[in-house]
């Protein structure tokens, strides 16, 4: 059976999930999972490119989930708590997913966003476990969502 969250990992949870409310990056959230569907580093920097408005939402969503799962991925929160409570981090995973090797090479950083996708494969396998399908559920729910998104636009 695994360990109950300490008190010490509860609070910095908490704390965690009080900076999510703050209004700036809620507003990065929100453009975030509204905008950011690329499928290279090109429609990425297009989009969200470094020094412009969506550039600073769209790492303001990366950089805030990279530090959380980096928290997580050292033991300072409890992997059972943050893995039922703070699914969106494997969302946003999933929308970036498709630039990090080219982010990783163009920037000559190997560790861009490493913290997120070890918590992600991990989550993965953790939700697969109990929720069998899930996984692919939420990727073929995200993929009507950038359909009708762009449809809309």
């Amino acid at each position: 059976m695994e360990t109950k969250p300490t008190h010490e990992q509860a609070q910095l949870h908490l704390q965690i999930y009080d900076m999510r409310r703050e209004a700036r990056l809620r507003q990065g959230r929100d453009w975030f999972f509204k905008n950011y569907f690329v499928d290279n580093l090109e429609d990425a920097m297009r989009i969200a490119a470094p020094g412009t408005e969506t550039g600073a939402l769209a790492m303001m969503v990366l950089s805030y989930w990279e530090q959380a799962c980096a928290l997580l991925n050292y033991g300072l929160l409890h992997e059972g708590l943050f893995f039922e409570t703070s699914g969106e981090f494997f969302g946003v995973w999933e929308l970036v997913k498709p630039i990090v090797p080219q982010a990783r090479e163009r920037f000559v950083n190997k560790e861009f966003l490493a913290h997120l996708e070890k918590a992600a494969q991990r989550y993965e396998a953790w939700i697969e476990s109990r929720s069998p399908g899930h996984v692919a559920g939420m990727r073929q729910f995200m993929k009507q969502m950038r359909s009708q998104l762009a449809t809309a636009a």
